[in-house]
């Protein structure tokens, strides 16, 4: 019913009273001013004005379970939604679900975390407002070293929704790094629970940073958001949408051939090693080297002193015209 009354409200370019809504949904008044204080809770700035009704003023950019449930255009992906206002981890409360016997495809999305995390441990900025914190739970019938093609897989879809929505043209710094202006923008984190010959769960966790206006001075030199490249705030929800429809497109067509080569051209098309002299930290040891190609597993492939190295796995840097690596 709450959706329902937003919908009237948002179709309604004038006061509406409470009497013409509550006849049109056949309930009662009382039940109507209830709802209203809802939707006032969850952010929607609502005039009430005495013998003239409701005015729904100013909802652009109001993130909450409604706004992205009426985006959402896909089959399996995003079809159930867990929204929170503030949580510990995404990541975390998807591990919580898969005791339940969760479906494929429940997103879990939260408007800041307190304890966000990126790869290694690294900590997260999650604040209020800014960013897109998501977990999306996936159950692909593959084996387990072809994990990674998923994260990977994921990084496109990360960029086509950002092209799509914002006009920018994000890359991709190997493994799963999105890049906008030498900056970072975005991080995937996989985290997977399987057994020797079964993948129980992958918990595909994406941060992307949307309309954060300033970075601690520590990270304003590394990260960058969507909103400081083009001075423009994006509703977040349409990003979230935008990927998941990219990215089920892609995802199934991978789990049915098993064949990321399908998608490597697109993956290579927004790679920034390729050609690229890189540091790679593997297994605690440092590597460094150019990078030729990207495997048809998704491998970096790099030329070394030693020789040919394909990696699976690595923390990248790029080396900058000085010498150093970022």
């Amino acid at each position: 019913m709450t959706e329902k009354i937003l919908d009237i409200l948002k179709n309604s370019k004038e006061f509406i009273s409470g009497e013409k809504i509550a006849k049109s949904l056949n309930i009662s008044r009382a039940a109507v001013w209830k709802n209203i204080s809802k939707l006032k809770n969850m952010g929607y700035n609502i005039i009430s004005v005495t013998n003239k009704g409701y005015l729904l003023v100013d909802d652009d950019y109001i993130f909450n379970k409604i706004e992205i449930e009426k985006e959402i255009n896909t089959f399996v992906l995003g079809k159930k939604v867990y929204y929170f206002d503030e949580i510990d981890s995404t990541n975390e409360y998807a591990k919580k679900l898969i005791n339940d016997n969760i479906d494929e495809g429940t997103l879990i999305v939260a408007d800041s975390q307190n304890k966000g995390k990126g790869r290694l441990d690294r900590k997260w900025l999650s604040n209020k407002g800014d960013g897109i914190f998501l977990s999306l739970i996936l159950k692909p019938n593959i084996e387990l070293f072809s994990i990674m093609q998923v994260t990977l897989l994921a990084g496109i879809s990360v960029c086509n929704a950002i092209k799509s929505c914002t006009g920018l043209d994000a890359k991709i710094k190997w493994p799963n790094d999105i890049i906008i202006d030498n900056k970072k923008v975005c991080g995937i984190l996989t985290e997977i629970n399987a057994q020797i010959d079964k993948i129980s769960y992958v918990i595909l966790g994406i941060g992307i940073n949307v309309n954060n206006s300033k970075f601690d001075v520590a990270l304003e030199n590394k990260a960058t958001s969507i909103f400081l490249q083009i001075n423009k705030k994006f509703e977040r929800q349409k990003i979230i949408a935008t990927f998941l429809q990219d990215f089920e497109s892609k995802y199934f067509k991978y789990i049915k051939e098993k064949d990321f080569s399908l998608f490597l051209n697109d993956y290579k098309e927004l790679c920034l090693n390729i050609d690229k002299d890189v540091k790679i930290i593997y297994n605690k040891k440092e590597i460094i080297g150019k990078v030729i190609d990207i495997s048809s597993l998704g491998e970096i492939i790099l030329e070394t002193k030693e020789g040919i190295l394909k990696i699976s796995s690595g923390e990248v840097s790029l080396r900058n015209i000085d010498g150093s690596y970022i």
